[in-house]
């Protein structure tokens, strides 16, 4: 079986790896020149993926992986065309489709019959059957599920646990036609391994959702709930605060009980996926009261935890404070809607004299997204922990000398290791206003 995979970015070089180890023959086709000498050298283009490194080496060098520049030499002997190109989203919610429009013309002028064309970025409601379907006709003068077929399969993994998660989840599929989705089906149950899974309706392997439309909405769905729990939990936590109490404490009571699955507070949602997700449902679905408050609520977070630390510590006019984590969640090298942004523009707001420190962010990385360095060992007054890197949970006072204040915006710090300094979690009540 031939496999192309369209964009080898941090999900899509992991797939190819993927199908290339279950016996594929696959070529990556990229816009980078960098990225496509690295993947042919066998070297991996980013960090921090588990597995990518030896398996990249492994099916490069036994010739199954190689990867290209050129469309015209990938596609027309594909009998798999699997689609992973960005689709970004302006902060009004409208979809850039500008990098999937290109890959999708690219594709569809070397489209040849008989090829299987599966889109993975995920998509607004509608927009495999009504954009992509008649730009690859349009493109390759082939007629959707009579010539080719085109089917929706979201991708459900996070970086950094890309091969763990291709086992643990079920594979989606939503087709234009049953022949289409029946391809689908043997495609991914011939390149992908699932494990047994007791605590599933059905056994875990590949699910026919009935249509494309279905398949983009389920991802779509999995992923606006989550804003909307977290929504939730950063409700309960900022009452919580003005009435004294430890959400902590109520969201475990509550989460003892079957039905309540309510996930943790904290500072920021960023990724690429919970902050822009719920955007391409709203786009599809303007009158969604519940997804924009949800949105709005979460978006305010990173102010909030600034405004925690003006109530714990005082004015924060000159004051050095210091952003720990600028990625958007920890162990990951990814800044995608951080919340380090928002919050050095809050405490920015508030003239105070902010710096930021990342274990996995070099001095000019972090100067490169326009952000101050900070070294853990200089003097500071204040700080505010933005991501959950493991290194803070055993973080001290000789780290951050001098320090007063610190708002824990994801309780990963041991707080018994600060004596000295007043640590406030979001939802911990330790900052309620004074009556």
């Amino acid at each position: 079986m031939k496999v192309v995979v369209v964009g080898l970015g941090k999900i899509g070089l992991p797939l190819a790896v993927q199908y290339a180890r279950a016996g594929a023959d696959v070529v990556g086709l990229d816009v980078s020149e960098r990225v496509v000498s690295m993947v042919n050298a066998g070297s991996e283009p980013f960090p921090g993926e588990a597995e990518l490194a030896e398996g990249l080496r492994s099916v490069v060098s036994a010739g199954r992986l190689r990867a290209t520049l050129d469309a015209a030499e990938a596609v027309p002997d594909a009998d798999v065309v699997v689609v992973v190109v960005p689709l970004f989203v302006a902060p009004d919610g409208v979809p850039d489709f500008a990098l999937m429009d290109a890959a999708t013309l690219s594709v569809g002028r070397h489209l040849r019959a008989a090829t299987l064309v599966v889109y993975e970025t995920t998509l607004p409601v509608g927009t495999t059957r009504d954009r992509w379907v008649p730009r690859l006709e349009a493109a390759s003068g082939l007629v959707a599920e009579r010539d080719f077929h085109v089917v929706f399969s979201p991708e459900r993994v996070l970086t950094g646990r890309v091969f763990a998660d291709l086992r643990r989840y079920p594979k989606l599929i939503g087709g234009l036609s049953p022949t289409g989705a029946a391809a689908a089906r043997r495609f991914y149950e011939a390149v992908l391994q699932f494990d047994d899974r007791s605590d599933l309706a059905r056994p875990n392997g590949v699910w026919d959702l009935g249509s494309a439309e279905a398949a983009e909405m389920a991802k779509l769905a999995e992923t606006t709930y989550r804003d909307v729990n977290i929504a939730l939990a950063n409700e309960f936590a900022q009452f919580a605060d003005r009435r004294g109490i430890d959400v902590a404490s109520v969201i475990d009571a509550c989460n003892s009980q079957p039905y309540s699955h309510i996930h943790r507070p904290g500072i920021a949602v960023g990724g690429h996926c919970i902050p822009v997700y719920p955007r391409l449902y709203l786009w599809n679905d303007p009158q969604a009261t519940v997804v924009r408050t949800a949105r709005e609520r979460n978006a305010v977070m990173p102010a909030y935890a600034v405004e925690l630390l003006d109530r714990a510590h005082g004015d924060l006019a000159g004051q050095r404070v210091v952003v720990l984590g600028a990625a958007y969640r920890g162990g990951v090298k990814e800044t995608a809607f951080s919340g380090v942004f928002a919050t050095v523009a809050a405490l920015e707001a508030r003239a105070a004299v902010v710096t930021v420190s990342d274990p996995l962010f070099s001095d000019e990385e972090l100067q490169g997204l326009g952000l101050r360095p900070h070294t853990i060992g200089e003097s500071v007054d204040a700080a505010i922990v933005q991501a959950d890197h493991l290194e803070y949970a055993t973080m001290g006072p000789a780290e951050l000398p001098g320090v007063r204040t610190i708002i824990d915006g994801r309780r990963v710090l041991d707080v018994r290791s600060w004596t000295g300094a007043t640590v406030v979690a979001i939802g911990s009540g330790a900052a309620a206003p004074t009556p």
